[in-house]
């Protein structure tokens, strides 16, 4: 092989390892958050005496071992698509929010609520009109987090946790006061829904439908982001809202529409939840899912495509809680040690992925194309 050869081949490998850099820079973050978290969680096994590597394998078995761990996991990861999405487009536009748990609240409620004022509708007619009225409570809810960022400068995550209570505490208020159903003695809710309004799952599974709607939504989402000129327009406010308004785009009302979309799908999350799993609105409703979707959206990096994979691991994580409090008698509560320690390090990671930055760019500067011959390189 020729000097002018092993120069081209040099060159060919150093550009094929940029590109393969730069492909893995996106999720680089996120495996090393899994690893730092799988280590933290074998050492807080250990402590506790128990067998971590039978631990581990129960995790996986939990989620996905049989037919159904899978429908059990899928089931628990409807609702987490929707409400990672709570979170990952208001972050298109450099909001962190973190309210989704108020906006499947007063989603389900509304939703649940519904056929008591307009009785005697098809359901052709009263599904849609419930999603649609669940969709508006939530994407308001949201919404006015962005509005009091933009208009009176209130900080959107403090905001949006603290709507995220109050809505919590107005679900119960109206649950177990004015909307009780008298029928309901120990477990306080609205009038049942009637069967023409529940939503059957999916066929051959124990999966409702929500599922589904929710991966549409996350691609819906995904296309809205990148091949749109308001999701083009969101990301530039996202990046600099300074030079955003500079350019002449509405930063104020690109927010707030981001907000509202992130807020209605949390609330046709909680829609689904009363007509698909519990058939009327009640304390079982609030079951952590709006705060389980920040760590789904965070462990995506914000990509709705990849909240579609993210939102089953973690899914898969909560359905496995049961047994291994089963089988190695650790309390249920073990898998939210695991979500915590995930969450802690994919900050951990965030904050440092900076670093990465000057990386990447150095990696881009290798993949720019070949030169037609070396001695163009070395002149040019």
């Amino acid at each position: 092989m020729t000097t002018h050869d092993r120069a081209e081949s040099s060159a060919f490998i150093l550009q094929l390892k940029a590109r393969i850099g730069i492909a893995l820079a996106p999720v680089l973050p996120t495996l090393c958050a899994l690893a730092g978290t799988l280590l933290l969680f074998v050492l807080f096994l250990l402590v506790q005496g128990k067998p971590a590597t039978e631990a581990c394998l129960l995790i996986f078995q939990g989620a996905f071992g049989s037919m159904f761990a899978w429908q059990n996991t899928l089931q628990r990861a409807a609702p987490l698509l929707l409400t990672a999405l709570c979170v990952a487009l208001p972050a298109r536009v450099g909001l962190i929010v973190i309210g989704g748990e108020g906006a499947l609240a007063m989603g389900g409620l509304f939703a649940a609520v519904l056929p008591s004022f307009l009785p005697m509708l098809s359901p052709w007619i009263m599904l849609p009109a419930m999603a649609i009225v669940a969709m508006i409570a939530g994407g308001l809810w949201i919404a006015l987090c962005g509005a009091l960022r933009q208009w009176r400068g209130v900080n959107e995550t403090i905001s949006s946790l603290l709507l995220s209570y109050i809505a919590v505490a107005l679900f119960k208020h109206l649950v177990e006061g004015p909307l009780r159903d008298p029928a309901s003695l120990n477990k306080p809710s609205t009038v049942p829904l009637p069967d023409a309004y529940l939503i059957n799952p999916l066929p051959g599974l124990d999966v409702h439908w929500g599922l589904v709607w929710g991966a549409l939504a996350c691609v819906a989402a995904w296309i809205f982001l990148r091949h749109s000129v308001i999701g083009f327009a969101m990301a530039i406010a996202g990046g600099n809202g300074r030079t955003a308004r500079l350019v002449g785009l509405p930063v104020n009302r690109l927010v707030v529409i981001a907000c509202a979309m992130g807020g209605a799908a949390a609330g046709l999350a909680g829609m689904f939840e009363v007509t698909a799993v519990h058939g009327s609105a009640n304390s079982a409703l609030l079951a952590g899912y709006g705060f389980s979707g920040i760590l789904v959206a965070f462990a995506a990096r914000q990509n709705p495509l990849a909240i579609i994979v993210c939102a089953v691991v973690i899914g898969g994580v909560e359905a496995s809680g049961s047994l291994l409090q089963r089988r190695l008698d650790l309390p249920d509560a073990t898998t939210l040690v695991l979500q915590g320690l995930l969450f802690c390090n994919l900050l951990a990671w965030e904050a440092i992925t900076g670093r990465l930055g000057a990386l990447k760019t150095r990696w881009q500067q290798q993949a720019q194309p070949l030169p037609t011959t070396v001695a163009e390189t070395i002149h040019g």
